[in-house]
């Protein structure tokens, strides 16, 4: 949620942020309705110190002799009006925080003014795309010929975009999951967490996946349960409607958890192998962190989750996401793309965004400054990384010419060293 000072005191800070990312936005019923709601708080407040202060007169001539009936009667006309003024208060209250709940965050200074991924800024790369002397698969048909994905008995069991991993694609996919786990735990300082795989409705509105992406979003019938698109939206909210110790900040999460999600704007788009699935595996980096301090943390988390790649030697790009790129609750976000040779393409693998207190204010997360103040602090998060993306990724670069994969160093130990698939 945005800073509702910004429509009190600086409603063209807002106006230019919501312009560069594109979005359309009537910020003139906003600010009629945030003086609507300013003026009826004042109206309660004074009328209530009214009725305060005429009921302790009451009290006090009770005391000393008859109380005048006109006072009691303006004493009983105060609370009806006080109790009218307050449900307008309620009604305006509320369309208050239904507009703010919609508005996205606003892009930082540092992120360059664009309108589609065309606009992004590739900041760096690592490594080198693999050569062959033949013309490389995509992952699919590498895992269809070694029997270690399968993706027509998965449409049997559930439906398209799913996938059945067998033998070693299930122990390759398991693999990667225990090997990152223990990189950032062991040597990034992470603490892991294993969070529900369902949350409520104030969870997913902290983090600003509703109310705008409900129809992404796989919800329970008869529950107001979601299953969760991303390990994000149960980590984040640990800590909602809690206030940290500002010495306990950076606190650094990591957390395995399936995404669900519908992809409904997707329909037609990416729809072969593991790329776009209703259900995939992915660990996930999240971060609590002082305002100050932030955008380093960034930096940091994005290091992160590129030293994943950089450990599995598999060649990718950084790109800085302009400011129509990047999500709705997002203020900056950094993207790793990996190169996938079978496809001849750079794919997403990692999404690193700092939120400001974009999401801390919806979830009430806070810490209190050493001086006593209480703030919002800001929350950070990135995948580090995508399993079923690092499982094509590893399927797609390190593919043999008789189509067999060659398992990544790093990978080894977790996979009863293992050197190619299928093992000799």
């Amino acid at each position: 949620m945005i800073d509702p000072k910004l429509v009190r005191e600086h409603i063209e800070i807002l106006e230019e942020g919501l312009k560069k990312r594109g979005a359309t936005f009537d910020t003139g019923r906003l600010v009629e309705i945030g003086e609507k709601r300013r003026s009826l708080i004042q109206e309660s407040e004074k009328m209530k110190n009214e009725k305060n202060a005429l009921s302790d007169e009451i009290a006090k001539t009770r005391k000393t002799g008859a109380t005048p009936p006109e006072k009691i009667e303006h004493l009983k006309s105060l609370g009806k009006t006080i109790s009218s003024v307050e449900d307008d208060l309620k009604r305006i209250e509320k369309e208050w925080e239904d507009i703010l709940l919609v508005i996205p965050n606003l892009p930082h200074e540092s992120v360059p003014v664009g309108t589609t991924d065309e606009d992004n800024r590739v900041v760096k790369t690592w490594g080198e795309k693999p050569s062959f002397d033949f013309d490389p698969m995509a992952h699919w048909d590498i895992g269809e010929k070694l029997d270690i994905l399968d993706f027509k008995r998965a449409a049997k069991i559930t439906g398209s975009r799913f996938t059945l991993y067998k033998s070693y694609g299930a122990l390759l996919e398991r693999s990667l999951i225990n090997f990152m786990l223990d990189l950032h735990t062991r040597e990034h300082g992470y603490t892991e967490i294993l969070p529900p795989f369902m949350v409520n409705r104030e969870a997913m509105t902290g983090t600003g996946q509703l109310p705008k992406f409900e129809e992404e979003l796989f919800r329970l019938e008869g529950l107001d349960y979601f299953l969760i698109p991303t390990a994000e939206v149960p980590v984040t909210n640990i800590y909602s409607n809690e206030i940290l110790k500002e010495e306990e900040l950076p606190v650094k999460f990591v957390a395995y958890t399936p995404c669900f999600r519908k992809e409904a704007g997707a329909h037609g788009k990416d729809t072969r192998g593991l790329t776009r699935q209703h259900q995939f595996n992915k660990v996930e980096l999240v971060k609590f962190a002082h305002p100050d301090s932030s955008y380093n943390e960034l930096e940091e988390l994005l290091l992160d989750a590129e030293d994943v790649l950089k450990r599995l030697n598999i060649h990718y790009r950084v790109s800085l996401l302009c400011s129509g790129d990047i999500g709705f609750s997002s203020a900056k976000t950094y993207d790793i793309e990996v190169w996938l040779p079978g496809q001849n393409i750079y794919r997403e693998i990692s999404s690193c965004s700092n939120f400001e207190s974009f999401q801390a204010r919806r979830a009430k997360i806070r810490y209190r400054k050493s001086g006593g103040k209480i703030e919002f602090l800001h929350t950070l998060n990135g995948s580090g990384l995508a399993i079923g993306r690092t499982v094509m990724a590893i399927m797609e670069n390190f593919q043999t010419k008789e189509g067999f994969i060659i398992v990544p160093e790093a990978l080894r130990p977790y996979m009863h060293g293992i050197t190619l698939i299928p093992s000799a």
